[in-house]
């Protein structure tokens, strides 16, 4: 969902490469269809989505990597500290309402459509924070 949300906002923007990748996903597992559904209703594309591994090459081609949880982070720089310095929360520059900034992005899975909506509803906030430290960061 993060994925289909974040090329949806730099839509246009040559400069962005957008991918993802999980700490424990398994290779080409398509996403949910919650997660279709929604991606669909806000014309989001995922088109060809297969899930992958994160890797040593997926991180080494990438200036910025976006965890969404401390749980996530924390095993990302325990795998590849050579790459820590790349490491963010995805709300670690939001601040999401009644939670507050630096939250864990709630994991949506078997939890139902609501669940999914909520997430989206944390990204929409996240994203654009992102998006600001990304360019602030980059010129």
């Amino acid at each position: 969902m993060a994925e289909g949300l974040f090329r949806k906002a730099v839509a246009g923007r040559r400069e962005y490469a957008v991918s993802s990748a999980g700490v424990s996903a398994s290779q080409g597992t398509p996403c949910s269809h919650d997660t279709a559904a929604l991606l669909k209703k806000r014309d989001a594309k995922i088109d060809g989505f297969g899930s992958r591994p994160v890797t040593d090459a997926i991180l080494s081609a990438a200036t910025h990597v976006f965890a969404m949880t401390h749980s996530h982070l924390h095993t990302l720089e325990t795998r590849f500290p050579q790459h820590s310095d790349k490491f963010y929360l995805v709300c670690e520059f939001a601040d999401i309402p009644n939670e507050g900034i630096g939250i864990d992005v709630p994991d949506p899975i078997g939890m139902g459509r609501r669940a999914y909506e909520e997430v989206a509803q944390v990204l929409d906030v996240a994203i654009p924070s992102i998006i600001a430290y990304i360019d602030q960061t980059t010129k």
